[in-house]
This record gives structure tokens, C-alpha cells and sequence, in this order.
């Protein structure tokens, strides 16, 4: 009987082992594919002269520069705003609050706000940002409304970061006598903060990907203009997703989307890779 049983059970294990490896197989499959087929289609058709211009219809020129320069302008606004408000409140809702049916209540707002639509976001900002603090169509209203979106992101892993940070290190640093921000601040928070680059990270790709909610707040100009400008109310700019979505569906470009496409694929893989340099040093 023994022998039956693991028998079955080795049968049911090496079963599980197959369908594990088999599902991660076809994960990585699908991620190469669409990288590979992306860079196939767009490195060909990236030119000094696409990057380096902006588009006119009297000269017949296409260029992205100021969608790069947008989309650098939108993450860096959008990061300066988001991360202290979303590490603030996950600090706060971890080691601080008291009242834990009201922060059961504040996670599951959170979650909930994770999975609402972009578009809502984007009609939300058109009537909030837009139009009652009287922004205009601009870079800042859209980067605004990206703060809405991809604030539940930073809250629940910075959040799930300090929870595994272990409750002795905790209760010793306060035993040697430390105060409570500087336990958090010397103890807590290095332990944590490779959570808190993760949340970066996916506040990033959320960022960089976002399409539908700038298209009702930031605009679709592509006027050149430096970092000052961009933060002023009143000046729009469309991003390269933005772009993307215009030569794409209403002028039949497909090679320059496909271009802005694999430079997406690009800008966020350097993104990514500065945003884990960075998490290494803060962690030393």
C-alpha cells in the first residue's frame, strides 16, 4: 500500500514538475517572441534622423524628439511626486497606524484602485486636472493623473516590502535605544528597499506604457521645450506610447510605430537596470 501511494504521489509530483517548467517555458517563449519580433521590426527603421527631429508636415519630416523628451518629462514628474507620497503612506500604514480595520480598508481601496481602467483615470484627470484646476491640456496634468494611477502600485510593495522585514530587528534596534523614524529610517527601510525598487520599477513600465489616460490630459502636441516648460500648466505634449498610437492607427505608419516600439522596449530596459543600480547602492 505504501508503495502504491508513493507511487502515485512521485506521478502526481514529476506531473506538477512538468506542467511548472512547461507554463515557465511558454512565459519566456512568449516574452522572446515579442521582444524579438519588436527589435525585427523596429531596428531597422530607427535613423539619427527620426530621433533627432521633430515631425512637419511642410518640411516631410518624421521625427520623435520631443515624444522622448515628453516621456522622460512625464516619468521624472510623475516619480518625484509618487514615490515619497506612496513609500510616506505604505511607512505610515505599516509601522505607524493603529487602527487596523481602517488599514484593511485603506489596502483594499488600494487594490481596488489597481485594477480600475486606464481611461477612467484619463476621463477622471480630463475633468479634475484639466478642467477644475484649470491645467489645461499639459504634460503636468497628465503626469498628475499617472500619480493617481500608479500610486496603489507603490503603496502595496513598499507595504509587502516592510511586512518581511523580520520583528526582532525591530524590537532590538528600539531596545539599544533607538527612536521609532530612526529605527525605521536605519533598519526598516534598508531591508526593504528591494521592494520599494520593484514598486519603482512597475510604477515605471505603468508609466512608460500609459497611452489612454494622456491622451485626455496631456495632449498630442509635438513642440520641443525643456524641463521648466513642462512642468508650466498649458503646455501639452504627447509620449512616445501617444505617438506610437497615432502613426500607428490614424496616419498607417507601421514602421516608425514599430521604431517607437523596440525604443520603448530600449528606454524601459534602461530604466530598469538604473532603477536596480540604485536600489544596490541605497542598500549599502
Amino acid at each position: 500500500m505504501k508503495n502504491k501511494l508513493s507511487a502515485k504521489r512521485r506521478a502526481y509530483r514529476l506531473v506538477l514538475h512538468v506542467l511548472m517548467y512547461a507554463a515557465a517555458a511558454l512565459t519566456c517563449a512568449l516574452l522572446a517572441g515579442l521582444i524579438i519580433y519588436i527589435f525585427y521590426r523596429g531596428l531597422g527603421n530607427i535613423s539619427w534622423e527620426l530621433l533627432s527631429t521633430s515631425p512637419s508636415f511642410l518640411k516631410d519630416t518624421i521625427g520623435i524628439l520631443p515624444n522622448i523628451l515628453n516621456t522622460i518629462y512625464v516619468v521624472v514628474i510623475t516619480l518625484i511626486i509618487v514615490l515619497p507620497l506612496g513609500v510616506g503612506a505604505a511607512i505610515y500604514l505599516t509601522e505607524y497606524a493603529k487602527n487596523k480595520k481602517l488599514v484593511s480598508v485603506i489596502e483594499f481601496a488600494t487594490e481596488t484602485l489597481a485594477g480600475i481602467p486606464s481611461i477612467i483615470y484619463g476621463l477622471v484627470g480630463m475633468l479634475f486636472f484639466v478642467q477644475f484646476c484649470s491645467l489645461g491640456y499639459s504634460l503636468m496634468a497628465g503626469s498628475l493623473t499617472l500619480v493617481v494611477v500608479t500610486l496603489p502600485t507603490i503603496i502595496r510593495t513598499t507595504q509587502e516590502s516592510l511586512k518581511t522585514v523580520p520583528q526582532s530587528y525591530r524590537e532590538g534596534a528600539l531596545g539599544l535605544g533607538a527612536g521609532k523614524w530612526h529605527m525605521i529610517r536605519t533598519v526598516v527601510l534598508p531591508c526593504s528597499v528591494d521592494g520599494i525598487v520593484t514598486g519603482c520599477i512597475l510604477a515605471v513600465g505603468r508609466i512608460v506604457g500609459e497611452s489612454a489616460a494622456l491622451l485626455f490630459t496631456a495632449g498630442m502636441a509635438n513642440n520641443v521645450m525643456n524641463f521648466i516648460d513642462a512642468i508650466k500648466p498649458g503646455n501639452p505634449g504627447a509620449t512616445l506610447t501617444v505617438a506610437m498610437y497615432i502613426y500607428a492607427k490614424e496616419r498607417g505608419e507601421f514602421e516608425v510605430a514599430f521604431a517607437i516600439a523596440a525604443i520603448l522596449l530600449m528606454l524601459t530596459f534602461v530604466i530598469n537596470f538604473a532603477a536596480k543600480l540604485a536600489g544596490r547602492k541605497l542598500k549599502k
